[in-house]
């Protein structure tokens, strides 16, 4: 049984004595112990090292004190493992030598056997567990389908993923072949996942926001249903969609246990949208982790206050950026563990 159960509890929509917290990207590169290892070891290779993973996944545990671990990975270990030829550059992130352009290139992509391919993020789940000793729950992660296109079509990271877009509405038959391909190998890898020992999982549309509501269902939505329908029965799963607010209430409706929110939502609306009954997630502006701690504890509260304390977990908008004090970060972290019901 896992000592602090809180956000399990929060996840099945039980009612607890706060709500817990977790920040995306917590084991990242605002912890000075990370930016050590990143000195020694490229990232993927601190991808690939279970070791590495497991000792980045805990370090915030023990530095800022969070509910729960997200396994140190990342989502683009998908696509490698299919095959394609992913660098990390300093300073532009995610790079592609050879982007996905074509229909032939779509056809030449394979859907690999998951346990070969990406045994090391299994080991590193088997590993982590050991070493959280039941402490908190671990969260295991994937890209969404749309959101892994958009970087193996664009090439790298870019503020409107155009030519993602021109290639699904240029190529859609392509675009639904790859997506599919992406979303096969993600089940696989996801329900791998479960079975090395992860407590929850959490799908990141990074980019599903870029698309508009129509789009959004063709191009993203009915895959990561796909991959809701495929796990919910063996594990909670949480959907995240920044800039999805339009797609709430499809989600709510999805089998995923909770749905992430991102800052631009008001709770009040993310609750209205989404029904009123699902566990929500988010929805701190992870740039306003740089105001005084003081004024980051009354906006916590304040937060808490709206959502509510019972199906809600505390966390970020999207993932903690990198010049975040760590103070601030176990201020946020703080706020939530002293929060009282006025």
């Amino acid at each position: 049984m896992i000592k602090n159960d809180l956000f399990l509890k929060a996840l099945k929509g039980e009612s607890v004595e706060r709500p817990p917290v977790w920040m995306m990207r917590q084991a990242g590169r605002y912890l000075p112990d990370f930016m050590k290892l990143k000195e020694k070891y490229d990232f993927f290779t601190r991808c690939r090292t279970p070791e590495l993973a497991t000792e980045i996944t805990v370090m915030p545990i023990h530095q800022v004190g969070t509910d729960a671990a997200i396994l140190f990975s990342d989502i683009l270990v998908v696509p490698q493992a299919m095959g394609i030829e992913i660098e990390m550059k300093p300073g532009v992130g995610p790079f592609l030598p050879d982007p996905i352009r074509t229909p032939v290139q779509v056809n030449d992509i394979r859907i690999p056997d998951v346990y070969e391919e990406l045994g090391y993020v299994y080991e590193a789940i088997k590993m982590t567990k050991k070493e959280l000793n039941d402490e908190v729950p671990l969260i295991g992660f994937a890209g969404s389908p749309w959101t892994i296109l958009c970087y193996l079509v664009q090439g790298q990271g870019s503020k409107n993923f155009d030519k993602a877009k021109e290639f699904c509405f240029k190529r859609p038959m392509a675009a639904h072949i790859l997506l599919q391909k992406i979303t096969d190998t993600t089940i696989a890898y996801l329900k791998g996942k479960v079975e090395a020992g992860v407590d929850a999982v959490q799908l990141f549309d990074s980019w599903g926001g870029m698309l508009s509501p129509t789009d959004y269902q063709e191009f993203s939505w009915k895959y990561m249903q796909q991959i809701i329908d495929a796990l919910k029965d063996d594990i909670p799963v949480i959907a995240f969609g920044k800039g999805c607010w339009f797609a709430l209430k499809e989600m709510s409706e999805s089998g995923a246990s909770a749905l992430g929110v991102d800052w631009t939502c008001s709770a009040r609306n993310a609750r209205y949208l989404s029904g009123g009954n699902i566990t929500l997630q988010g929805n701190f502006d992870p740039s306003r982790l740089f105001s005084p701690p003081r004024e980051i504890k009354s906006m916590v509260h304040q937060m808490i206050d709206e959502f509510g304390k019972d199906k809600y977990i505390v966390n970020l908008g999207h993932g903690i950026l990198p010049n975040i004090p760590v103070e601030n970060a176990k201020a946020f972290v703080d706020a939530v563990k002293e929060w009282q019901p006025r």
